[in-house]
């Protein structure tokens, strides 16, 4: 039985989210894993005791309304599902990526986290925890459709914790640099894994999803009257999105 309550992990079907499914299963919560694709999901709660699968699309309304009715208590609340959408600059930008963005990042984020509220209040206190992105505190060229994103979820993070503010929910945005999983960057760059890996070429130690994962962990494990507001994390490699140090490659 778990000691800790009901943790809600949405986008945990690969990543980050996946990483912090498993660690939150092994803090002691009953973790539900949330996603579109089932069939990972699946693999993840035969793979890890403490984890239940449950088919969540963060971009419709009534996928978000039946979670919410089969949890009526819960205690922390992930919000994890988002991603990037292509490299263009703005004058080349298709408006259509930037409302896919807008739908998970932003919009995603509002109606899983309105219908779980409720549930958030229902026992002791809950917690919200998005996580956003140093694009949303910062800006790079090619970047100006996820950055704006990632900026909106910011923004609706810091407005949560004012409106929530003498309730028992505690709000958190932990805010990752360069991250290397097996999707984001592939899916941002339309599946070209060979570019995809260009990112990350020559970095030292990029972060992986598992310390992502351990800063999720960190923040919801503290004591009820401690909130941590904000989580940014880099790999020592990086101090900026523009800024990050590379061994130069053989040629």
């Amino acid at each position: 039985m778990s000691t800790r309550g009901i943790a809600v992990v949405t986008g945990a079907s690969s990543g980050i989210g996946a990483a912090t499914a498993r660690r939150l299963a092994a803090e002691g919560y009953e973790v539900v894993a949330a996603a579109r694709r089932r069939e990972r999901l699946d693999e993840l709660a035969a793979s890890t005791p403490g984890i239940r699968a449950v088919t969540l699309d963060v971009t419709s309304p009534s996928s978000v309304a039946a979670l919410a009715s089969e949890l009526p208590d819960i205690a922390v609340l992930v919000n994890n599902a988002g991603g990037a959408i292509g490299t263009e600059p703005i004058e080349r930008a298709d408006p259509a990526d930037w409302q896919a963005m807008f739908d998970t990042n932003v919009l995603g984020v509002l109606r899983v986290t309105q219908a779980l509220l409720p549930a958030l209040e229902a026992g002791d206190g809950g917690h919200v925890v998005v996580t956003g992105s140093i694009a949303g505190h910062l800006v790079y060229e090619g970047g100006a459709g996820y950055t704006a994103a990632k900026h909106g979820a910011a923004a609706l993070v810091e407005t949560l914790r004012l409106e929530l503010n003498g309730r028992p929910v505690r709000v958190t945005e932990v805010a990752p640099g360069m991250v290397r999983t097996e999707e984001f960057s592939r899916v941002r760059l339309r599946g070209d894994q060979a570019a995809a890996d260009r990112v990350y070429a020559g970095v030292e130690n990029p972060l992986s999803a598992d310390d992502i994962a351990d800063c999720i962990a960190f923040v919801v494990t503290r004591p009820a009257h401690v909130n941590v507001d904000l989580l940014v994390v880099k790999p020592l490699a990086q101090a900026a999105p523009h800024k990050v140090a590379r061994h130069q490659l053989p040629k």
